[in-house]
C-alpha cells in the first residue's frame, strides 16, 4: 500500500459493541490492525523512530506496542506453542505493567532506532497471523477466555491511534520545517452564534456503567454505576471558539494571578506560556497554529484546542463561569447522539459549531476538560493480574476529560468514557466547555 497521505486512506467507523461471533472479532480485529498501519503511511523510517518529550512515544513504538499487547496477553498464555517474534521485545515494547516484568525507559524511546520499521511491521504481521488463526481455531473453553481480551486489545489500540496521532504532531512541531502529516485543507469560514445556556435538572443522578447490565464493551473505571446528587447546573451549548481565546488573552488572561491556581501560575511563569501550545504570533499580529495539516492561520470560530486544565480552569475564572464537572457532562451527553468529528471525518481539527441553539460538540473535536479530579468510582476494584494495571493505578493527580478529539476514532466513545491527564499537559487534543450553577 502506497498513500500520500491520510485523506486516501478509508477510516471505517468501528463497532465497539462485543462482537457475537468469531467471524465479527476476526474482521474488526483485522479493521483496527489496518488502520493503525494506515495511521502510520504517511510516516518515513526517520519519522517514526522520533521522541519529542517524555510524555509521547515514537510512531513504530506505538505499532509495536499494541502488538506485543496482543502476544503477551492473548497468545503467549492462552496460543499452545506460540513462538514470541522476538523474546527481547517483551523489554523493549512493555509500557507500565510491572507484573510482566522490566522494560526499556519510557524517556528513551526514541534511542530505539533498532528494530526498524520495517522489522515493526514484521512482527505486527506475525501477531495478526497468530491472533486471526487463534480467533478460527481454539476450543469453545479458549473462546470465551481469550476474546474479552482482544477486545480490550482493539480498544487499546485504538487509543494508541490517537497517541500516535498527538506524539507525531508534537514531533513535527519541534521541527524548523514544520512538516505536515498530511495536506491542508481550506479553512473554514462558518460563523459561530453566541453562547446559549442549556439547563438540566439537579437531584440524585445515576452516572457510570452499570456493569451488571451493559452488553458493550467498557473499561474498568467507567463503573460500577453509583449516585450522585448535583445542583441545577447549566452547560454551554457549544465550545469556547479560538476568537474566544484570543479575547481572553488580549485581555491579559495569561498575567493576571488571581486567575490562576498556584500550581499553574507556577507552571506557566516557568513555562513561558502565553498561548495554547502550537499557536504563533506572525508578523501582521494575526495567531496561527501548527497542526496536523501544517501551519495555518487560527480559525475564529473553532473550537480552542491543545490547552491543559490550568488554561481551562483560569480561562473559565475569566469568564466568570467554571468548567463541569465529569458528571454534569455525563448527564447531559448521554441524551446526545454519539455522532460528531472524529478521525474518520478526516478533518484533523476541530471544526465550527453548527448553527443553533442546541447543546452541540458533547462528542469529537476536542475533549472537555472537566473539573473532576481522575479518582475510583465507589465500589471500584481494578481486575486482578497484569491487566488490573490498565486504569486504576493511574488513579491520582490527575484530571478527568470527555467526549472524544477529531483524532479519536469513530466508535470508541460513550457517555461513561473517562480520559485522563496531569493538568499541565496539553499536547492532547482537548479544549473547554463553560458551566455554571442553574
Amino acid at each position: 500500500m502506497s498513500l500520500n497521505s491520510i485523506d486516501d486512506v478509508d477510516i471505517p467507523d468501528s463497532d465497539v459493541a462485543t462482537p457475537d461471533s468469531r467471524d465479527t472479532l476476526s474482521h474488526w480485529f483485522a479493521q483496527t490492525r489496518s488502520q493503525t498501519e494506515a495511521l502510520a503511511e504517511p510516516l518515513s523510517p526517520e519519522d517514526q523512530t522520533i521522541q519529542s518529550m517524555e510524555d509521547a512515544s515514537p510512531a513504530k513504538w506505538h505499532r509495536a506496542h499494541t502488538s506485543w499487547f496482543f502476544e503477551t496477553f492473548v497468545l503467549s498464555p492462552h496460543e499452545i506453542g506460540y513462538e514470541p517474534f522476538k523474546a527481547s521485545f517483551n523489554y523493549l515494547f512493555n509500557s507500565y505493567y510491572e507484573a510482566v516484568g522490566a522494560r526499556h525507559p519510557r524517556p528513551h524511546r526514541g534511542l530505539l532506532t533498532r528494530p526498524s520499521a520495517a522489522e515493526v511491521g514484521d512482527y505486527r504481521g506475525h501477531v495478526d497471523a497468530a491472533v486471526s488463526k487463534l480467533i478460527a481455531d481454539c476450543c469453545d473453553e479458549t473462546w470465551s477466555a481469550v476474546a474479552p481480551l482482544i477486545i480490550l486489545g482493539l480498544n487499546h489500540e485504538q487509543q494508541h491511534q490517537e497517541l500516535l496521532l498527538m506524539d507525531i504532531l508534537h514531533a513535527f512541531s519541534c521541527n524548523p520545517l514544520e512538516p505536515a502529516y498530511t495536506g491542508t485543507t481550506p479553512l473554514l469560514s462558518a460563523s459561530t452564534s453566541n453562547i446559549e445556556w442549556i439547563d438540566f435538572d439537579g437531584g440524585i443522578h445515576q452516572v457510570g456503567i452499570d456493569q451488571n447490565a451493559e452488553q458493550r464493551f467498557f473499561f474498568d473505571n467507567e463503573g460500577p454505576r453509583h449516585d450522585v446528587a448535583l445542583r441545577p447546573f447549566r452547560l454551554a451549548n457549544r465550545l469556547v471558539t479560538n476568537a474566544e481565546w484570543i479575547a481572553f488573552i488580549e485581555d491579559g488572561g495569561y498575567k493576571q494571578t488571581d486567575l490562576w491556581l498556584a500550581d499553574a501560575w507556577t507552571m506557566i511563569q516557568s513555562k513561558g506560556w502565553s498561548a495554547p501550545l502550537y499557536w504563533r504570533k506572525e508578523d501582521d499580529q494575526s495567531w496561527s497554529a501548527f497542526g496536523l495539516r501544517g501551519r495555518q492561520p487560527v480559525s475564529p470560530n473553532a473550537p480552542v484546542c491543545h490547552v491543559s486544565f490550568y488554561e481551562a480552569d483560569a480561562f473559565a475564572a475569566w469568564s466568570g463561569k467554571r468548567l463541569p464537572t465529569e458528571s454534569e457532562w455525563e448527564i447531559a451527553a448521554r441524551a446526545q447522539d454519539i455522532d460528531g468529528n472524529f478521525l474518520s471525518r478526516h478533518a484533523l481539527r476541530p471544526l465550527p459549531a453548527p448553527a443553533g441553539s442546541t447543546l452541540s460538540q458533547m462528542y469529537g473535536d476536542v475533549w472537555e476538560h472537566t473539573s473532576s479530579p481522575y479518582t475510583p468510582y465507589p465500589g471500584f476494584k481494578a481486575a486482578k493480574g497484569a491487566v488490573g494495571e490498565y486504569n486504576g493505578k493511574f488513579m491520582s493527580n490527575q484530571m478527568v476529560l470527555r467526549g472524544g478529539s477529531c483524532v479519536t476514532p469513530e466508535g470508541h466513545i460513550r457517555s461513561t468514557y473517562r480520559n485522563f491527564f496531569y493538568p499541565h499537559q496539553r499536547w492532547m487534543f482537548a479544549g473547554v466547555r463553560l458551566a455554571e450553577d442553574a
